[in-house]
């Protein structure tokens, strides 16, 4: 474990009597001040180790004899602060911006990412009149890519933009189409997938199609196929729920490219590429996801905006290079 250089790190040799406590429970009942979530939360950003060695899993048997260390980071401003980062500015307003958000970039500060966010370049940008827009920790923000996904995103300025575009999203007011680069090529040209999304049973930290999730549904639709090793694909959200797409189409069989957490292992799809081709795919370092396209009605005016954003360089290059192979 290194933890957070700011971060006290605490020490515990598990005696006879935690031996096969879950970790997080354990720990929380050794260290009183911090609760059981907070713990739990310590423990998957990496702030936990067995024996010198990272551990994740706050269900983890705890294990006799064995050294135990937690690192509890520094409390983190109250709000978050302005930093210089470049920003993609695609229309502003007195009420609203719209952002083209490149990828590695993280909406809002976390555990695990402070600050050198979204919400850190925004409050630069539009001054300190943007904090506490819905809130103080995540101010003017009404929805959120993942940190590797790409594209349009609208930020509200003002309470009264807050309010209508959060309505917005909840009614479904709006149009969503995202680009998604996937391996194999779904046997029929378009269809719609409606199935539950809700924390992975055993690795919490990702989503999965599960009996009691919450609704979740995407209409999709090929838009080119290369061979039958990877297809681009349109896909349009019915609903808005963590790594819906990502989840969705995984569950269909057909992985995202370069995605981290539900590509578990090479596709077969892949085995007859040549050299080159399979590896700018298989090495590919983030999910190919891109929101590329966002339309809404203003929340002030009424009047119907749509924003589009180009594939970012990255997924670009990788088109080129399926273009420019055989079929």
């Amino acid at each position: 474990m290194t933890p957070d250089r700011a971060a006290t790190v605490r020490t515990m040799v598990a005696d006879r009597a935690a031996a096969g406590q879950r970790l997080d429970r354990w720990l929380a009942s050794v260290f009183p001040e911090l609760s059981r979530s907070r713990v739990k939360a310590l423990i998957e950003a990496g702030q936990a180790s067995r024996d010198f060695a990272v551990t994740r899993d706050p269900s983890e048997p705890v294990r006799e004899g064995s050294t135990y260390r937690l690192g509890v980071p520094a409390a983190a401003p109250a709000a978050p602060a302005a930093q210089a980062i470049p920003l993609t500015v695609l229309h502003e307003d007195a009420d609203l911006i719209v952002i083209d958000k490149p990828a590695g970039l993280v909406v809002h500060p976390a555990p695990g990412n402070p600050d050198g966010t979204l919400v850190n370049a925004l409050i630069a940008h539009c001054g300190e009149s943007l904090k506490g827009i819905g809130g103080a920790a995540r101010p003017g923000i009404v929805h959120r890519l993942d940190k590797d996904t790409s594209g349009v995103m609208v930020v509200a300025k003002t309470e009264r933009a807050h309010h209508a575009l959060a309505a917005a999203f909840a009614r479904r007011d709006l149009e969503r189409s995202y680009l998604a680069l996937v391996w194999g090529v779904p046997a029929q040209a378009e269809g719609r997938i409606e199935a539950p999304i809700g924390r992975h049973p055993v690795d919490r930290k990702r989503m999965a199609v599960v009996p009691r999730g919450k609704p979740a549904a995407t209409r999709w639709h090929v838009l080119r196929a290369f061979g039958a090793a990877v297809a681009l694909l349109e896909c349009r959200l019915e609903t808005g729920r963590t790594h819906q797409i990502r989840v969705h189409l995984a569950h269909l069989g057909h992985p995202l490219v370069g995605d981290p957490a539900y590509l578990r292992r090479l596709p077969a799809a892949a085995r007859g590429l040549a050299p080159v081709l399979r590896a700018a795919l298989t090495g590919f370092p983030r999910q190919a996801l891109h929101a590329a396209v966002l339309g809404f009605r203003h929340p002030v005016t009424g009047v119907s905006l749509r924003f589009e954003a180009k594939l970012p360089a990255d997924i670009a290059a990788l088109l080129a290079l399926l273009t420019d192979r055989p079929d």
